[in-house]
């Protein structure tokens, strides 16, 4: 774990993110906050890649809870069998769906408590859907942030929590909205667990990482 990083050197990293990618977006497709809520719990230890190429021919047939219950588990099965762990994210989608008909109305709730209560919706799935669809400036960590930050020195912390209080307490407001996606592309396609790309990475002279490649 790296040493934490002052304020200055951080404003500098999210300013050269910024500079290089001024709205940074997820890579999750979507069509509506409940697609987005069912591809990112799909996504649980899979790909956006993965997802993305099982999703876009579900979210043709199902893009609203009811329609993802006149699916049932089977017919949803058969979509995202290409996925990892696909039969138990069936159950939980159409779980999940069943309490957004019966105590939503059928709509998303924006609330994190809300969301985390839904069946296979954690913290980081109500993180990311409370961002990318409502703009709150919630960090959603996976491997790629909580590598990125405990390397860097961003945002270090012993687990996914502590992460997102760091960057929560860390990281300028004005760079909090988009921080997790400059931060979840940078481990994604720089900053990468195996072999880093130092050489060509922009914030090289900021980072506290004592391992870079050469």
């Amino acid at each position: 774990m790296a040493k934490q990083l002052d304020y200055h050197t951080i404003r500098e990293i999210f300013t050269r993110f910024h500079a290089a990618d001024p709205k940074p977006e997820g890579e999750l497709e979507h069509v509506n906050a409940y697609t987005l809520v069912v591809a990112v719990a799909l996504s649980a230890q899979a790909t956006d890649a993965v997802v993305n190429r099982a999703t876009r021919d579900l979210f043709k047939v199902a893009d609203t809870p009811q329609k993802m219950l006149d699916l049932g588990v089977e017919g949803l099965t058969e979509h995202i069998k290409t996925i990892g762990l696909f039969r138990q994210k069936a159950k939980n989608v159409i779980k999940l769906s069943q309490i957004l008909v019966d105590e939503y109305e059928g709509t998303v709730p924006n609330s994190r408590a809300a969301l985390e209560s839904l069946p296979g919706v954690g913290r980081k799935t109500a993180n990311v859907v409370l961002n990318m669809w409502w703009g709150m400036p919630t960090q959603a960590v996976d491997t790629h942030i909580f590598r990125v930050c405990n390397r860097t020195g961003i945002a270090p912390g012993k687990d996914v929590v502590a992460v997102e209080r760091a960057i929560e307490n860390q990281i300028p407001a004005d760079f909090q909205h988009h921080a997790h996606h400059w931060l979840i592309l940078h481990g994604r396609y720089h900053c990468k667990a195996r072999k880093p790309l130092c050489p060509t990475c922009i914030i090289r002279d900021l980072c506290q990482f004592e391992d870079k490649t050469i």
